[in-house]
């Protein structure tokens, strides 16, 4: 008689699938409450302590590490010493396992369990038995999946043995199942620990969705997810209208929600390749709207714009005169939707928590042949802003620097930001040299400079940077400072009735 093994948390489908079993003339084993529950049913089954002929103990954390149970999975069906060595044993060849683990995801993410609870949580019998089964696969056919019942059964009833494919699919499932709940445990005791640089880092991210291509057409590309401290980021983020998202898409967005967060009152950041092109904070979010577009009208087409506040109707009628990609906001007015989703293939993002900041996780880029992890760079200054000029910045400029600071810290480096009355007025991204990414924002804003501050993500290593800037119009630098030619820049500000203040802290952004 062929036996199945049946141990499993997720419970989905299992009564239906032992049943069918049954029918075919299997025999069920079972362990805890997956056996009460077949018993409830009238499905036939015999307790593991009964094979085993040892008693569950330890409330319920040994069950299943037995000879009995691990050596009719393990043993090998067409090795002849491993035959005569279970009848020797009195071990009987068990043909199908199925297990899924014990909620340690669902334990790590409920914010009320204690320690306990979450070590509680780690199976151990489980992952033993989903490991030898697998190893196994020639001879086991092992299911972590409810989804894969039907298949497994399609497959008896057509030839009464699961496929060698089918097999070696399940076992490869198996193993991915397992490496993502060891690495959630991994993950949990260096969060604990606070241990951010490991030894051997292991990451585990669970499928969002396939994507149509990657930043080209001949590119494969997927969306993962993180497990924890979603909240506020993409990832998060319920698409409520529109086309499917993109990999450059959502590549985009992430940049215009990080930029985003810098900021409390009601503001508008517009995105281009990830980079901000124009920002607009105002009382209304209408105002801050025409803000951002009047920043930069010609790079806003085709671009992203993320929202701190919900789109209105008066926005939103803004919003529906100029081609836009993605819309993403805390939330949408019915009145808005309705004049938004009009345009079928504009993408509206919903994401509650948009302005949640405080996040503890790393940030991570792939290089060829390894990975370089950082903290988040959440700070904004050093210690304290210096004034290094003889002329202090008026109160209005210094909230227009900070304004401009909060720019360029999202602006990719080489990087220079522009800005007046808490608008943008040109933006510098991605230059080699620090002159050309000056250049480049005054080109963009043109006869709009005139009356602007200046803010750079780093300092300037030559005064070249402070006489453009006076010859544009620019009233005022912030700048990390720290070059051994400093006070080549002070000098020129002090020249030129430039008021220029040190952040102590520079925004590299690569």
């Amino acid at each position: 008689m062929k036996r199945a093994l049946i141990s499993v948390f997720d419970k989905t489908n299992v009564v239906e699938f032992a049943k069918e079993l049954t029918e075919m003339g299997w025999e069920i084993i079972s362990t805890g409450g997956t056996s009460a529950k077949f018993k409830a049913e009238g499905i036939p089954v015999m307790d593991v302590s009964d094979l085993t002929k040892f008693p569950e103990c330890f409330d319920g954390r040994l069950k299943t590490i037995h000879p009995h149970v691990e050596g009719g999975i393990l043993a090998i069906r067409d090795n002849e010493i491993h035959q005569k060595q279970m009848v020797e044993l009195g071990i009987d060849p068990i043909d199908i396992v199925v297990c899924n683990l014990y909620p340690f995801k669902q334990t790590v993410l409920n914010p009320d369990s204690s320690h306990e609870d979450i070590v509680e949580n780690i199976d151990i019998g489980g992952p033993t038995m989903l490991r030898a089964a697998a190893k196994n696969y020639n001879f086991v056919s092992v299911i972590t999946d409810p989804e894969d019942y039907s298949k497994v059964i399609e497959e008896l009833k057509e030839s009464g043995e699961t496929s060698k494919e089918t097999k070696e699919y399940l076992a490869a499932k198996v193993f991915e199942h397992t490496a993502h709940y060891d690495a959630l445990i991994s993950g949990y005791f260096n969060k604990k620990l606070n241990v951010k640089s490991p030894k051997i880092l292991t990451l585990t991210y669970e499928k969002k969705q396939d994507l149509r291509y990657g930043e080209n057409p001949h590119q494969n590309a997927a969306f993962y997810t993180q497990i924890q401290e979603t909240e506020g980021t993409l990832t998060a983020a319920n698409k409520i209208h529109g086309k499917e998202l993109s990999y450059n898409n959502i590549g985009d967005t992430d940049g215009a929600l990080e930029t985003l967060k810098e900021f409390e009152e009601p503001t508008i950041v517009a995105a281009k390749h990830a980079n901000p092109c124009g920002i607009g904070s105002a009382e209304t979010l209408a105002e801050a709207f025409q803000k951002a577009y009047d920043a930069d009208p010609v790079s806003i087409f085709g671009g992203i714009v993320a929202a701190n506040r919900e789109i209105d109707k008066a926005t939103a009628e803004i919003m529906s005169g100029i081609f836009l990609e993605v819309i993403v906001a805390p939330s949408f007015s019915d009145e808005a939707l309705e004049v938004l989703t009009k345009k079928k293939n504009l993408r509206l993002l919903e994401l509650p928590e948009i302005l949640k900041s405080d996040y503890t996780a790393m940030k991570g880029r792939t290089v060829l042949g390894g990975l370089l992890i950082q903290d988040q760079d959440q700070k904004l200054i050093g210690e304290e802003l210096k004034v290094v000029t003889k002329r202090q910045p008026s109160e209005k400029e210094m909230e227009d620097l900070m304004f401009a600071w909060k720019t360029v810290k999202h602006a990719k480096s080489n990087g220079i930001a522009l800005a007046k009355d808490k608008t943008t007025t040109g933006v510098g991204p991605g230059q080699v040299s620090r002159i050309w990414a000056l250049e480049n924002a005054i080109r963009q804003g043109a006869e709009r400079i005139q009356g602007s501050v200046m803010a750079s993500d780093a300092f300037f290593p030559f005064s070249d940077c402070v006489e453009a800037a006076h010859k544009a119009g620019v009233t005022a630098i912030i700048q990390p400072g720290g070059s051994i030619r400093d006070e080549d820049s002070i000098k020129a500000a002090d020249e030129f009735g430039i008021a220029m203040v040190f952040t102590g802290m520079r925004h590299f952004k690569h």
